[in-house]
């Protein structure tokens, strides 16, 4: 993304035209980022209604026989790192937009840390379940959950990722400081850390409500 603007044609154009580009392409990022919203709850939507389904119809008993449930304290623990992930990323862009940018770095290389222990346990959590996969609806729509889950910590943890990576980049190529700069590049950078950082918030809600229904209810 930091060679967008380094082009031959953007740097022959004329100032409106580079400033029309500009803002197309930070307007770019802010859609997708919201696109990509739409799109997982759409995702969830249809695992919340599988679920509910399931249970309100209860066919055979075969529900959750046992009032069978996964292990509730790998439930918790994942949910406690993704949303320290989720906290970890909103502080750092705070601190980012306060000039704060080692803070915005320990704060992000941190939240990597936090995501990538959600994602290993929740994929050992799956060494740990009492149940096989189709002995119930629970049972079905749990291993469903879970594997969606490892999906979104792994792109939700690996997007954090990318922006520290353009921030160190950033500052090989413009030196000290290059994350607050009007450089377009830098632009581009401030654009995509917030809606990283609105997706990880978006992402610790969903995981609220799926903590409920798995582990609580």
């Amino acid at each position: 993304m930091t060679d967008t603007f380094k082009g031959s044609k953007y740097a022959l154009a004329t100032p409106e035209e580079r400033e029309f580009e500009l803002r197309s392409h930070l307007g770019a990022i802010w859609t997708g980022g919201r696109l990509f919203i739409g799109m997982y709850t759409f995702m969830l939507a249809s695992l919340a209604f599988a679920y509910f389904y399931l249970r309100s119809s209860n066919n055979a008993e075969l529900w959750r026989p046992n009032h069978i449930t996964a292990p509730t304290y790998y439930g918790f623990f994942i949910y406690g790192f993704m949303v320290l992930t989720a906290i970890l990323a909103i502080y750092g862009q705070w601190r980012l937009r306060k000039g704060e940018i080692a803070d915005w770095q320990v704060a992000g290389w941190t939240g990597v840390a936090s995501g990538l222990i959600a994602l290993f346990l929740q994929i050992w959590e799956f060494t740990r379940v009492p149940f096989y996969p189709g002995s119930s609806g629970y049972a079905s729509t749990f291993i469903g959950y879970a594997v969606m889950n490892i999906g979104t910590i792994a792109v939700g943890t690996y997007w954090l990722e990318t922006t520290l990576a353009r921030s160190l980049r950033l500052r090989r190529e413009l030196g000290e400081g290059a994350e607050l700069s009007s450089s377009p590049s830098a632009q581009s950078f401030r654009a995509n850390v917030a809606s990283m950082t609105y997706n990880w918030g978006f992402i610790a809600l969903g995981a609220t409500l799926f903590l409920v229904l798995f582990y609580l209810m």
